[in-house]
């Protein structure tokens, strides 16, 4: 067998391991918000330990944490160093939004079910701390690399923007790699993804008794103005296209209205949060001008109506960098071998920790374990699952890809 070949056995013979390590990373949730993730990372160190991997633990100040209106974060780092050369790190996040309703499993079971594993987490992105974990040991246990270094980095606040995670580490110069693959999915490698920007838009009216509405000012009459001058750009935003493959167009949602004291009151105070996702060409700061004047012209059509407009989130887009072509190559290469089909290399409308890695100039690229698509994962959603197959291979694609950048 060659190498690759024996790469693939390694894996194949720790495979049962593999999945046993993921149900334990899914039966510790991770809800974000609130956010108290660090017992999380206390365990996964724990895990890496036992497979002899030296674990760095950075504890961002509980300061900083509350400020990024989470609780607590441990972000993890493990390196391991083979020879002069370039350093290849993997990222993946542990942090994961709350489950939600309408699950038919555990939500924190890692259950298996006809070759799936379910939980939340199990695809977006505990998976892929497993996938780069038995890469790694399946690089050692058979290449033996002698150049260059890999570095796992495992880290709970991409839900939240990256701030207090790799923003943070790269901020303080704990890391500094050369290239970079992020948790992603099996069948594109993604060079591009939209940017997101999140707002907040308090209405303030005038409270008064429901039985006198004339002598109070209806702040949810002046949401509703807001609320339809904001849906009115998603019609614009289709008449806009992207040039990434992957990527269609800007659009908007609104996530939570809150607001009101009771059905016998006019409510003085509604708020609405919403996200813009963003496609790689447009300019972040233009499009939130844009957005504050559309609401403040909205608000200013109902006298005794004022607003407030809060930025909680803005997350650039990932453009891709010139020197990410190795990733690329090397992925492409070995998951059409591995997966039998072409692996393209476009566009996601989602957003991610990466562009924060490509800021700073560090060519990066999105790949690991999961599905064709975000629907298929069932990520945020009830009954989020992974195929174990798609794991497997994507741990294997990821090992031939470390020989190769390691060579």
């Amino acid at each position: 067998m060659n190498d690759y070949q024996q790469l693939d056995a390694w894996i194949d013979a720790h495979f049962d391991e593999q999945v046993q390590f993921l149900q334990e990373l899914i039966r510790i949730p991770t809800d974000t918000p609130p956010g108290n993730n660090a017992p999380h990372a206390e365990r996964t160190a724990e895990l890496l330990q036992g497979y002899g991997l030296a674990v760095e633990k950075y504890a961002v100040p509980e300061a900083e944490v509350r400020a990024a209106g989470l609780e607590t974060i441990t972000n993890l780092v493990v390196r391991r160093k083979y020879g002069p050369g370039k350093t290849v790190l993997l990222n993946a996040h542990g942090d994961v939004v709350p489950p939600g309703d309408g699950w038919t499993k555990q939500a924190y079971g890692g259950e298996i079910e006809n070759g799936q594993i379910y939980g939340r987490a199990s695809a977006v992105s505990k998976s892929d701390f497993s996938t780069y974990t038995f890469a790694l040991r399946a690089l050692e246990a058979v290449a033996k690399p002698r150049a260059g270094s890999l570095e796992l980095l495992f880290t709970y606040d991409e839900e939240f923007g990256g701030e207090v995670g790799p923003a943070w580490l790269l901020k303080h110069q704990i890391i500094k790699p050369d290239l970079m693959i992020a948790a992603g999915f099996s069948y594109q490698v993604i060079t591009a993804h939209n940017g997101c920007l999140q707002m907040e838009v308090t209405v303030h009216g005038k409270m008064a008794h429901a039985a006198i509405p004339d002598s109070g000012v209806d702040a949810l009459q002046g949401a509703t103005l807001v609320l339809n001058a904001l849906y009115a750009q998603n019609a614009l935003y289709k008449k806009i296209t992207s040039q990434v493959e992957g990527i269609s167009h800007p659009y908007l949602n609104v996530g939570t209205i809150e607001g009101g004291t009771n059905t016998n009151v006019v409510p003085g105070r509604v708020s609405l949060k919403f996200d813009r996702r963003m496609i790689p060409e447009e300019n972040p700061a233009e499009v939130e001008a844009t957005l504050r004047q559309v609401i403040t012209d909205a608000a200013s059509r109902m006298p005794g109506i004022s607003v407030d407009i809060k930025r909680i989130l803005l997350a650039k887009a990932l453009r891709p960098l010139p020197g990410n072509v190795p990733l690329v190559a090397a992925i492409q290469k070995h998951g059409e071998q591995v997966f039998g089909e072409k692996i393209p290399a476009m566009g996601t409308p989602l957003y991610t920790d990466v562009r924060l890695f490509c800021e700073a100039g560090i060519p990066s690229v999105i790949y690991g374990a999961g599905p064709r698509t975000v629907l298929e994962s069932h990520a945020k959603r009830a009954d989020e699952r992974l195929n174990l197959e798609d794991l497997r291979r994507a741990t294997k694609v990821i090992a031939r890809s470390l020989k190769d950048l390691l060579a």
